[in-house]
């Protein structure tokens, strides 16, 4: 109960504080989200991390894939093989 009450009371304030610094506060925040996300730099991260994430899904699936229930074992299988072509995606990373 007290989390939810933090959550609730951490909620209402961002509403408030939202509210008054208006759109055009806004409009610069989502602008310099856009300038971050558009950078090489963040978005040869975030493509190295995700190479990097499925490589490591791969062999831990591979250790203990047979150890895991059916229905997540498909699950994983599944989207292994949805992923084997390469689609660039909103961020600029590809499905590889």
């Amino acid at each position: 109960m007290r989390y939810r009450l933090t959550f609730i009371t951490g909620a209402a304030v961002g509403y408030v504080l939202g509210a008054r610094a208006g759109r055009e506060r806004y409009e610069e925040l989502r602008k310099g989200a856009r300038r971050i996300a558009q950078n090489p730099a963040v978005r040869n991260t975030a493509e190295t991390a995700a190479v990097n994430g499925r490589a490591l899904v791969t062999r831990t699936f591979e250790k203990v894939g047979d150890r895991l229930p059916g229905s997540i074992a498909d699950r994983v299988r599944s989207l292994r093989e949805r992923g084997q072509g390469v689609v660039d995606d909103d961020w600029g990373t590809s499905n590889t």
